[in-house]
């Protein structure tokens, strides 16, 4: 099957300016700076006076050498960080912005869903913009017209379908845009981050459409979101940018768990700079295996024991010792426990181990947030994603699933198996 869209070393440069930051000046100064200036004037009526204030340009390339391909009911993650490229990208695609370098190829009609105000006439009413957005995608009104009641009631706005949409909010806005976008049959429809305008009820309604428009009409779904639990469940394929460029394309769950780790996998234990500033400190943490090797990675079947230092400057009744477990796509659990202190001791440095079981955590990359604190009270040390271990299959049943979501963790539930009782 030949591509819907295809991308071919795509790039997208702007020029962009810098100026010296100006120095506070007083009245006095400008004055006194004026009359010297214009007496230079006088006696050197051709010299150039350059300002050190000159405005000077460089190149930023938004997008460089962007090459990808989309086929027909692909739903495909854009996904990166702040100032990655992803905006840009959908703008190209959406024919918004012409790219510097490259081409797009694009099959059939695209219905974009980008900013807020984006597509609309905020002069026109509600009822008129979707006859407008129709117009536009190439529709007759009598097409328009057989889907007017479908959006009406997705939107979920007929009360104001005849208010200019200039008097919306952003949240209604963005409910008739989504419905106009999806239900005018356009092959390639692209949303970007907009949707979190809209109240969860509403943002899980337009994935099911989404998902919908995709599975039973064969429509592809270019979608950009931070939020990776909402691209995992709606996409199948995922594109990672970074800088400008694509560094991961596949699986949506493997391209996810990439972005996720892209800061650094595998923290080597954690050590802490300085620990005199908090009452009860958190001094250094490292992971062993069950022959007490310090090690970063383990099989499933492995058990993984976390030994963490801390010390105590100020002690405080009922304080506790917390560690929070989270994947690449959420948080999987916390575990903590009182700390027991006699102040009457020798020792102020002391030592808590961590048991994790073997066959809990499914393959993964998991990382370690510390914490000490008082209950319900306040936060004494904090270390978010202080170190992170690997977690590999080893050859277990699960190995040729491999792919799969299984949750967050395997729990080893009791079971019972019996002889039915069927009925004669």
């Amino acid at each position: 099957m030949s591509p819907v869209i295809k991308v071919e070393n795509l790039g997208k440069k702007y020029t962009i300016s810098h100026q010296q930051r100006e120095q506070y000046t007083s009245l006095r100064d400008v004055i006194t700076n004026g009359v010297a200036a214009f007496g230079k004037k006088l006696l050197s009526p051709f010299t150039h006076n350059s300002s050190q204030n000159t405005p000077h340009s460089e190149d930023f390339w938004a997008l460089k050498d962007i090459s990808f391909e989309v086929k027909q009911g692909d739903r495909i993650g854009i996904i990166g960080r702040n100032g990655a490229g992803k905006s840009t990208l959908l703008k190209i695609l959406s024919r918004i912005t012409e790219p510097t370098t490259g081409s797009v190829r694009i099959k059939g009609r695209v219905a974009s869903l980008l900013e807020v105000g984006t597509g609309f006439h905020p002069e026109l009413t509600g009822r008129e913009n979707i006859f407008l957005n129709g117009a536009i995608l190439g529709m007759g009104r009598a097409e328009i017209k057989k889907k007017f009641d479908e959006i009406v009631d997705f939107a979920e706005i007929e009360k104001f379908l005849d208010t200019p949409v200039k008097r919306y909010s952003s949240g209604m806005y963005v409910r008739l845009a989504f419905a106009v976008a999806a239900h005018l049959e356009p092959e390639i429809l692209i949303v970007d981050e907009v949707l979190a305008v809209g109240d969860a009820q509403f943002q899980k309604k337009c994935l099911g459409k989404m998902q919908d428009v995709s599975a039973k009409e064969g429509r592809t779904v270019l979608f950009v979101s931070h939020q990776m639990g909402t691209i995992t469940q709606l996409c199948t394929q995922a594109i990672l940018l970074d800088n400008g460029k694509v560094t991961e394309t596949g699986m949506v769950s493997e391209v996810v768990s990439a972005y996720m780790n892209q800061s650094g996998a595998n923290l080597p234990g954690f050590q802490a700079a300085q620990f005199n500033t908090k009452d009860i400190a958190i001094v250094r943490a490292e992971t062993f295996d069950g022959d007490g090797k310090p090690v970063t990675t383990f099989t499933h079947f492995n058990s993984i024991t976390i030994v963490i230092t801390f010390k105590i400057n100020q002690w405080h009744k009922g304080s506790e010792i917390r560690i929070g477990v989270r994947d690449s796509r959420r948080n999987v659990f916390t575990s903590d426990t009182e700390i027991v202190f006699d102040s009457s001791g020798q020792s102020d440095v002391f030592e808590a181990k961590v048991f994790i079981p073997g066959g809990i955590l499914r393959p993964e990359s998991y990382y370690f947030t510390l914490a000490t604190y008082i209950p319900n009270q306040v936060i004494l040390d904090l270390i978010p994603d202080a170190f992170s271990v690997t977690v590999i299959d080893g050859g277990s049943k699960y190995a040729a699933s491999e792919g799969l979501d299984y949750g967050c963790v395997f729990v080893d539930c009791a079971w019972t198996i019996e002889p039915a009782c069927t009925a004669s």
